[in-house]
């Protein structure tokens, strides 16, 4: 097996987990590139909530999944999800960070992350995923990144398998993968 990079190995968890019919959540839609992945899988089947707080964002990842009619848009912070669904999910995935190419004042806080993954996990069927795509190549990054693993590592391994994937000898900070599967 070759070693697959980040992304590509958050879509290969993505791809190991989903099944037609499944009811997931793209916490961080940006650009749309998850979602469109997610719809193109799900194929119009089961339902996609993405969620982001930034219109361009929204706007962003409609315009890259037209034609697939199982997707909602929320326009909201992903620490609201408990607002939005009242049902299980079998997988989320957050890439977190900034907008690329948008505005990279805007970005992912550690208090509303850990409440998504918090609120999330609460709704998650067993056996289900959280995916977690951490950016620390930023000032805000760092604190991100410190806060969630910390966060992390204080859940019973009785209730989450949790683990991270990253390549250990690339330079500035590069960004990893953490699953997060409920047991």
């Amino acid at each position: 097996m070759k070693a697959l990079g980040i992304l590509p190995y958050a879509r290969a968890l993505i791809t190991n987990y989903i099944e037609p019919d499944d009811i997931v959540i793209d916490a961080t839609c940006g650009n749309g590139n998850d979602t469109l992945y997610l719809a193109q899988l799900l194929n119009n089947t089961g339902h996609i909530h993405a969620f982001d707080i930034q219109t361009q964002a929204i706007n962003n990842a409609k315009e890259k999944t037209k034609g697939y009619h199982n997707i909602s848009y929320h326009q909201t912070g992903h620490e609201n999800v408990l607002d939005v669904l009242n049902q299980t999910v079998k997988l989320a995935i957050f890439n977190l960070g900034y907008l690329p190419k948008g505005d990279k004042s805007i970005v992912t806080i550690p208090k509303t992350t850990i409440q998504a993954i918090d609120n999330i996990f609460s709704i998650l069927e067993v056996g289900g995923i959280i995916i977690l795509v951490i950016y620390p190549g930023h000032p805000e990054g760092q604190v991100e990144k410190d806060a969630v693993l910390d966060y992390l590592k204080q859940i019973d391994q009785n209730k989450a398998h949790i683990f991270k994937y990253e390549f250990i000898n690339q330079k500035n900070n590069p960004p990893f993968v953490v699953g997060i599967e409920k047991r």
